[in-house]
């Protein structure tokens, strides 16, 4: 073997090492990270939920605000088919494990979790046969603020929020979105005040139990956003529960 022939070889023996080396060192790094980056999102996600229900400042609030306020919440689990709270025992029988790690948007990319939709006006793929909702209710157990997730295709992609109701579940009380593609100064600007602004004290339904609200920009055709807010809010999405629990019929918050 030639000399050039035995420093090629050597050379590509350092750099395959050097690139396993590094490869090993930035899969720990990630690996290492990781359980950071899911409370951060976990964080952010905690953080819109309390916007959406008017409890924070999103530019203001730090951290241990979010976690204090997040405390006067409990999660609970709703068979959106039957429009009532899920029992241990249904959330059992659906494989559901962790209802703190569940997401109803992804239970809508699981057969398992989902039904099929006939008219996807929302755009979301499939229905989740469970929403995980959060509510604040008083010493007496009454309702003061109820967040749903709310979810749907946006111009760009999928768009994921919260919707809050108030206690009588028909008055909205505020919303919020945690995640978009939508263009910066144009869809984007559903981040801002301005836009969040326009829902609270809004009725979701009608006297004659209708979607009432709507979203539209002037001058032109309602958009994605529209159709997926009135999809959650109709027999579809959370009516049912919403009317239920409006009659006491939902089962114990």
């Amino acid at each position: 073997m030639s000399k050039s022939t035995s420093n090629s070889i050597s050379t590509i023996a350092v750099a395959l090492t050097l690139c396993l080396v590094c490869s090993v060192l930035v899969s720990g790094v990630a690996v290492g990270l990781k359980p950071m980056q899911d409370a951060n999102a976990q964080l952010d996600i905690n953080k819109n939920i309390l916007v959406a229900a008017g409890e924070i400042d999103g530019a203001k609030a730090t951290a241990a605000d979010v976690d204090a306020k997040f405390k006067d919440f409990t999660v609970k689990m709703v068979n959106l088919k039957d429009g009532t709270f899920a029992s241990e025992e249904e959330i059992t029988q659906a494989g559901i494990a962790d209802v703190t790690a569940y997401s109803t948007s992804d239970a809508g990319k699981i057969p398992e979790l989902s039904d099929a939709i006939e008219q996807d006006t929302a755009g979301i793929g499939r229905m989740p046969k469970f929403a995980k909702v959060y509510i604040k209710a008083d010493a007496d157990g009454k309702v003061e603020s109820l967040v749903l997730p709310i979810y749907g295709a946006g111009l760009w992609g999928k768009i994921y929020g919260f919707l809050t109701l108030e206690g009588d579940a028909n008055t909205i009380k505020g919303i919020s979105f945690y995640s978009h593609k939508e263009t910066p100064g144009l869809g984007a600007l559903i981040e801002e005040d301005k836009f969040r602004g326009q829902f609270p004290e809004k009725k979701a339904y009608s006297d004659a139990g209708d979607v009432a609200i709507s979203v539209t920009k002037a001058g032109l055709a309602k958009e994605g956003l529209n159709n997926f807010v009135q999809f959650w809010l109709s027999d579809k999405g959370y009516k049912n529960f919403l009317t239920n629990l409006s009659a006491g019929k939902a089962g114990e918050v």
